[in-house]
């Protein structure tokens, strides 16, 4: 089971991004469920589950509140050069690159773009041996530049099975970055693999809400356990959302969640709503008790 889902807000176009990426990766790709939720600060909101060669995502439509920006962005790790060249083009569409598609020191094939939702993909040729396609990469910029390896060490600690795999460290005269600080670092929570760097450049843009990630809890002490570790700013906490001391968004959710959200029954799932939008941290307990209508 994919424990950590990545989880992408829109305004109002999860359902057509969704079918866009689809669209684009192809093999193993497809929407797995769409529920919309009413009542909301936001109105009906869709939510929509898919897979994008093989790895889980979510998307909602909530209003344009929160805006993608690079300093979470997804890898795309890609067999042959020829097949970094057709996702650009798929993905090229509306977008914009900011780092054009050519030959780079770390990859022969590889070019950073920016799509017409604003969410940002880096797509490259990796000779190497690899088993999960695409990689979420976290940039620590402005104010937390120079806490990526801090962080990764702290999610190591928090999460169960995790591992800090690899680093590479700015070197002198690589400036504005100053030497030791991590220009590329691996690591794996829960069986995903993630990477990060920090970058001293003035960015003007860092972590926000737009791009959170879903951690599926077995049970209210898993809630627990995640929400003390990570939870670090009390004024972002809603519906299940906390930010950490990194400013990085997530999501603390019961496993059941992804049934009760299925559910066909509407006045079930109106129930649910109303009473998790009143939480912050998720009580299972209370969201048995609406879906039951007790």
């Amino acid at each position: 089971m994919q424990k950590i889902i990545p989880h992408l807000w829109f305004d109002q176009e999860a359902k057509e991004a969704a079918e866009f990426y689809i669209s684009a990766f192809g093999e193993n790709s497809r929407i797995t469920n769409i529920t919309t939720i009413e009542g909301t600060p936001s109105g009906n909101c869709d939510i929509v589950s898919f897979v994008l060669a093989g790895q889980k995502f979510m998307a909602i439509s909530a209003g344009p509140h929160f805006q993608f920006n690079p300093s979470v962005s997804f890898t795309v790790h890609c067999h042959t050069a020829e097949e970094v060249d057709s996702l650009w083009d798929k993905l090229f569409e509306g977008a914009t690159a900011l780092m054009p598609l050519a030959s780079y020191p770390f990859s022969e094939r590889y070019g950073w773009l920016q799509d017409k939702y604003g969410l940002s993909w880096q797509i490259m040729y990796n000779a190497q041996e690899f088993t999960q396609k695409i990689t979420p990469a976290l940039m620590f910029t402005g104010d937390i530049c120079g806490k990526a390896e801090e962080a990764i060490n702290f999610y190591v600690s928090v999460f169960h099975h995790a591992t800090f795999d690899a680093k590479a460290r700015y070197e002198k005269e690589e400036d504005p970055d100053a030497e030791g600080m991590l220009k590329f670092a691996a690591f794996t929570l829960e069986g995903q693999k993630f990477s990060a760097m920090d970058s001293s450049y003035e960015h003007g843009f860092s972590f926000n809400e737009a791009i959170s990630f879903l951690v599926l809890c077995e049970d209210q002490t898993d809630i627990d356990y995640y929400w003390e570790k990570l939870s670090a700013v009390p004024e972002a906490e809603q519906c299940g959302w906390l930010r950490d001391k990194y400013g990085l968004s997530w999501q603390i959710s019961p496993q059941r969640m992804e049934e009760i959200m299925q559910t066909d029954d509407k006045e079930k799932l109106n129930r649910v709503t109303k009473s998790f939008l009143k939480m912050k941290k998720f009580d299972l307990a209370e969201l048995e008790k609406a879906y039951q209508g007790k």
